[in-house]
């Protein structure tokens, strides 16, 4: 009987020594399994960490271009304006800080110095403004060119033509162009009579033109005179003696900037 139970308690044991060697093998072998594994996963993160630097010189490339490609500049030297803008189709996130706000129906449009932007997606994109667009203001630098007689204001391939209260934004004139004013010398007058401005402190572009249109803003208010809207029926003789007492008050002002103004 002994024996019997002996044997009994031999097979039970026996049988507990397979289950955990079987249990054991087990292991072992998912230990070798996730082995290669782990160290192909520590590969993969070694080769993620070698590739960081690479994938982040690629996004500052990318980002680079980008820039450069917001930032892409073209002059504008139609009819001698010689001018730098931004092409169409740059976006920036955010619009200068001396920006104009103009509604045309539903769409509003931002300006800055020739410059015009539309909102789009949190950005803003540089865009022509429309045809028919009515502004109060010119661009501080614009050229002016004729055309059978009616003055046509440039600037950034955008054309102005006057209206009551302002301006409006023109189709190209169709015909012959010219840059003086028709059957007068106006033309030479306004080239003896042109201010040239230097700065004296190193002033930056957008800090000459913010002086200059400030300038310009003080001048016509003292003088009552707008060199970019001569009003009709006014004699050669009285233009200069107006634009005389403009550009006097026009180069003292600039002048406490920090200007020399001839």
């Amino acid at each position: 009987m002994s024996h019997i139970i002996l044997k009994r308690y031999f097979a039970i044991a026996l049988s507990i020594v397979m289950l955990l060697g079987i249990c054991l093998f087990g292991f072992v072998q998912q230990t070798q399994a996730e082995g290669p594994k782990g160290k192909g996963t520590g590969r993969a993160s070694a080769q993620a960490v070698r590739q960081t630097p690479a994938t982040r010189q690629g996004t500052t490339h990318a980002v680079t271009r980008g820039t450069a490609t917001q930032q892409k500049n073209f002059v504008d030297s139609r009819y001698q304006h010689n001018r730098s803008y931004p092409a169409h189709g740059q976006s920036f996130r955010s619009l200068p800080r001396d920006h104009r706000s103009i509604m045309h129906g539903p769409s509003r449009y931002y300006s800055s110095h020739g410059i015009w932007y539309r909102p789009y997606r949190g950005r803003y994109i540089v865009v022509a403004p429309p045809f028919g667009l009515f502004v109060p203001f010119l661009p501080l630098a614009y050229t002016t060119i004729w055309m059978s007689g009616i003055p046509y204001y440039y600037a950034n391939e955008t054309y102005y033509t006057e209206t009551q209260g302002g301006y409006i934004v023109a189709e190209p004139p169709q015909g012959e162009v010219s840059e003086a004013p028709p059957g007068t010398e106006q033309s030479e007058k306004d080239t003896e009579n042109k201010m040239s401005i230097y700065p004296r402190k190193g002033q930056s572009e957008k800090q000459q033109a913010d002086d200059r249109y400030e300038c310009h803003t003080l001048a016509v208010g003292q003088t009552n005179y707008d060199p970019t809207r001569i009003p009709p029926g006014i004699t050669d003789d009285q233009i200069m003696q107006k634009r005389s007492d403009y550009q006097r008050v026009m180069a003292s002002c600039l002048d406490s900037r920090g200007y020399t103004a001839k």
